[in-house]
């Protein structure tokens, strides 16, 4: 169970991410998810007001102790104008399904890319819209947790209990997007990694949040708390696609070991001798280069010979031909 020392294991995972095109891939999906938690949460805050319990707004203030721009912005962003209609039209109800359709979509490429399955595309609706039922009432419940546990922006109690129901959520959901080609048991090495990632990046960003709304507020107005919403969803988005390809890799490995292929004792300490000496190799190979002189007289360039001006050259004295008398 010492595969994740061995240098093989940790190229593997950079290659993994490099196939699925981690930063892209995690800036479509944070950009998929900015595009459908900005009109749901103005939803749910239409009715929480119905119901008297404030809004999306004023609990994210309050959640992340925002003053200042940073307030203003996002309140100006996700709490509906004064004497407005709260209702929900039907055209408004349509782009959110259809806003919450592609993200599960970009989800459901994620996977399908990571454990090389054919695309479903949009023969996979209908577990695209109970993947949102899921995505629905597990919003509900991380917000639920963090309203009884509250103790402020650190709150390490709510993020420590959220951890394993996102564990949980995030197998159930490559599971569903897959179409259950993906059995849950291989999904659990990325679930349990991205949830401790992502409660570690939870905590970090409690902390940070508030200082980057205040920064681009001041800067953008209410576009900066657009502009760091999407900041902070790509760093998330990039916690989840790095851990499914960690996820992919750590399930070969158990695979191996559950078939009996066990490598060597000391096949870890043979890996790293042997990048260790490839290693020193490429430094002996390029280290002539390295030292080369330039060419003589070649100005600006360091070890090279200072430059040198030849004597000035004298031409032969020019003789006239005899001049002939007529």
């Amino acid at each position: 169970m010492t595969f994740w020392l061995r240098p093989a294991f940790t190229l593997r995972v950079v290659k993994r991410f490099q196939l699925i095109v981690g930063f892209d891939r995690a800036m479509a999906l944070a950009s998929g998810a900015l595009a459908a938690l900005i009109p749901l949460a103005i939803l749910c805050g239409t009715f929480l007001a119905l119901l008297g319990r404030g809004d999306v707004a004023e609990h994210i203030v309050q959640r992340y102790g925002l003053t200042g721009g940073g307030a203003e912005a996002v309140e100006t962003v996700l709490s509906p104008p004064a004497g407005a209609d709260v209702g929900v039209d039907v055209l408004g109800s349509a782009f959110l399904v259809i806003s919450l359709l592609s993200f599960s979509r970009a989800m459901q490429r994620m996977f399908e890319q990571t454990w090389e399955l054919r695309p479903l595309s949009v023969r996979n609706t209908a577990n695209g819209l109970r993947w949102i039922l899921g995505l629905i009432v597990y919003a509900v419940a991380i917000g639920w947790l963090h309203a009884v546990l509250d103790r402020g922006r650190h709150d390490l109690a709510a993020v420590l209990l959220a951890a394993p129901l996102t564990g949980a959520f995030l197998i159930w959901g490559g599971w569903i997007l897959s179409a259950r080609r993906i059995a849950p048991s291989d999904l659990v090495p990325f679930g349990a990694i991205a949830a401790v990632l992502t409660a570690l990046y939870s905590a970090a960003a409690a902390a940070y949040l508030p200082r980057l709304l205040d920064s681009y507020a001041n800067r953008y107005g209410s576009t900066g708390a657009v502009f760091a919403t999407l900041s902070t969803l790509f760093g998330a988005m990039v916690v989840i696609v790095g851990s499914v390809a960690v996820g992919r890799e750590v399930c070969d490995e158990l695979r191996r070991v559950r078939r009996g292929e066990r490598p060597p004792e000391d096949e870890v300490r043979r890996q790293w001798q042997e990048l260790v000496d490839e290693l020193r190799s490429r430094w002996r190979t390029t280290a002539p280069r390295r030292r080369r002189p330039g060419p003589p007289g070649g100005p600006g360039r360091p070890g090279s010979p200072p430059h040198e001006e030849d004597p000035p050259r004298e031409d032969p004295p020019r003789e006239d031909p005899p001049r002939e008398d007529p």
